[in-house]
């Protein structure tokens, strides 16, 4: 078991990954949001979250039933879950059918429901448990700044194009996430498209690029380590901007390269074949 089991180490995640984003830029005032999904009850969640009521979920998970869900709340700054996690994250634990939740908060909540991404959130989690059987899963969406500004390209805007692009310039990222970075164009924040793709995107990546938006990361380890795959391929987008701001002087690592890469670290992956 390579995952966080109580509610002080899940919030404690939760709050490192929130101040890196911050970090990075990746998340200004209240944009962005986390949250966690995990099989197995913590036993220590009435020391964060005394409240309880009843909360409707915006989308349908039957096969959450039973399951406890950390969220950070809607307006809430990710760089302050650190300082005070009971007053910016929330707890749901799904009722059977999963329409409805026991929703755990503490008294002093700064929000007034979960975050406005809390349909795309749920969706990934039940489509993980129910196609993996993962017992553990964290997500997190943010707006990495040079992610976001390649996104406005339109001759980046393709799988192809972009991983390409964010690839070239260090041999690490290939090993870190193999599978790439899945595009999607652009969809309006919050709506049933963009929770139905980034739900399909996220079965065969770890991030998916919400074009002229933002990404959405997930990890079976902790909130901190999808941030992780984030700083990499954020890294290779900063790259990339740079280069183009000098005329892409730049030819970085060839495919030839990338392939020994792959090869020399057992990469799974064929974007390069």
């Amino acid at each position: 078991m390579n995952y966080p089991t109580t509610a002080a180490a899940i919030l404690a995640s939760m709050g490192k990954a929130g101040a890196r984003l911050d970090h990075m830029g990746a998340c200004e005032a209240g944009a962005g949001n986390i949250s966690v999904s995990i099989k197995q009850t913590p036993a220590d969640l009435a020391e964060f979250f005394p409240n309880k009521a009843t909360i409707e979920l915006p989308v349908d998970v039957p096969g959450l039933a039973g399951w406890t869900f950390f969220v950070t709340g809607s307006g809430c700054r990710l760089r302050e879950i650190g300082e005070n996690p009971r007053a910016n994250v929330s707890v749901i634990i799904v009722d059977q059918g999963g329409k409805t939740g026991t929703w755990l908060t503490a008294p002093e909540r700064e929000y007034v429901k979960p975050t406005s991404e809390f349909n795309s959130h749920l969706g990934v989690h039940e489509d993980q448990a129910v196609r993996r059987g993962v017992p553990f899963q964290a997500v997190l969406h943010a707006q990495p700044p040079y992610l976001v500004s390649l996104s406005h390209i339109d001759e980046l805007r393709s799988d192809a194009a972009f991983n390409r692009a964010i690839f070239r310039w260090e041999p690490e990222t290939i090993v870190q996430v193999p599978e790439g970075i899945k595009v999607l164009d652009f969809m309006v924040p919050g709506g049933e498209e963009l929770g139905e793709n980034n739900v399909r995107a996220l079965r065969d990546h770890q991030i998916v690029l919400w074009s002229k938006h933002g990404i959405m990361a997930r990890s079976d380890v902790s909130p901190l380590s999808a941030v992780d795959k984030v700083e990499y391929v954020e890294a290779g987008a900063m790259y990339e901007y740079r280069n183009r701001t000098i005329g892409n002087a730049g030819a970085g690592l060839q495919s030839s390269e990338l392939s020994r890469v792959i090869e020399a670290f057992g990469v799974p992956t064929t974007m390069f074949e």
